[in-house]
């Protein structure tokens, strides 16, 4: 049986691919969901692909998890270092919490080197771009064996 996973994006992915393709690359959303479902079906994982804007939206998706999930792998983007309402949602997860970062944070401004949601994750994936992404999805399978 398959052990479902959400995959979290926070603010302006929507936009990947168009903002700042010299910092995030070239790859859209979908190419981020499609590679995500690509090592979720290797690692015999079911996902649940989001993204938001809105930080009480990203909030609802983690508390649904608490019921229907055994792990989350999240990029809350802009939210890292700013949610603490994030943190306190994520806290209530009892599974694996995997933050992601497609650019390598701490090479960029100094208010990007602090994160809230590093306080809960498990792991940190940070400068790999998008692949971050399935590294993380295949380090949730090694979790949940």
């Amino acid at each position: 049986m398959s052990k479902k996973i959400y995959i979290l994006n926070g603010p302006n992915l929507n936009l990947l691919g168009k903002r700042q393709p010299e910092i995030y690359g070239a790859d859209t959303l979908a190419d981020v969901e499609a590679l995500c479902m690509r090592e979720a079906t290797t690692q015999g994982l079911d996902i649940v692909f989001a993204q938001s804007n809105h930080e009480g939206e990203i909030i609802d998706l983690i508390h649904e998890a608490r019921d229907t999930a055994a792990g989350i792998v999240i990029n809350p983007a802009a939210y890292t270092h700013t949610s603490v309402a994030i943190l306190d949602a994520l806290n209530t997860f009892d599974g694996p919490v995997i933050e992601v970062h497609i650019s390598q944070v701490h090479k960029r401004e100094t208010f990007r080197h602090k994160s809230y949601v590093s306080m809960r994750a498990d792991a940190v994936m940070a400068g790999f771009g998008v692949h971050g992404y399935a590294l993380a999805v295949a380090h949730m399978g090694k979790l949940l064996g």
